[in-house]
């Protein structure tokens, strides 16, 4: 019987519609730090449709435009999600992300439950949650931090 999911793959794989997903790949390399499969991309270097880009332990798939009714936001107007992703040394990446021209949505901030995390969108307007988890946040602490938005 057929491992599922397949030995390596995680159970859950977010695909982003990409015009450009060659473009797409260049930029999450230089900004973000992450890698293209080996042997993963479908199609062309001139016209990529389809590619996994390796994350940590887990991939992303980058897709072509139009593919399964995906459309990217620089084509639909609205980014429709986000991608959320733990990283090591997020002040690091950071720098390394604004440096490569990534659009900062905001800084690096602490966030009531533990995490310290930034936002980003790349030039066709995903938005990217990039996050540390810097410390660990009792049920109390978390209860009454949320108290306190709801004032």
């Amino acid at each position: 019987m057929a491992q599922n999911p397949p030995a390596g793959s995680p159970r859950i794989v977010a695909r982003l519609a990409y015009d450009d997903v060659g473009a797409a790949i260049t930029f999450v390399e230089k900004a973000f730090g992450f890698t293209e499969g080996e042997g993963a991309r479908v199609g062309p270097d001139d016209n990529v449709l389809l590619t996994e880009i390796d994350v940590v332990d887990s991939y992303l798939m980058l897709g072509k435009t139009g593919s399964h009714g995906l459309k990217s936001p620089k084509t639909s107007g609205a980014a429709s999600g986000a991608v959320i992703i733990y990283v090591d040394e997020v002040d690091a990446h950071f720098e390394r992300a604004r440096g490569e021209g990534a659009e900062i949505v905001s800084e690096p901030t602490d966030q009531f439950w533990g995490d310290r995390r930034y936002e980003a969108r790349d030039p066709e307007g995903h938005l990217w949650s990039f996050h540390e988890h810097t410390k660990d946040v009792s049920p109390e602490e978390m209860e009454a931090a949320m108290r306190s938005f709801s004032k």
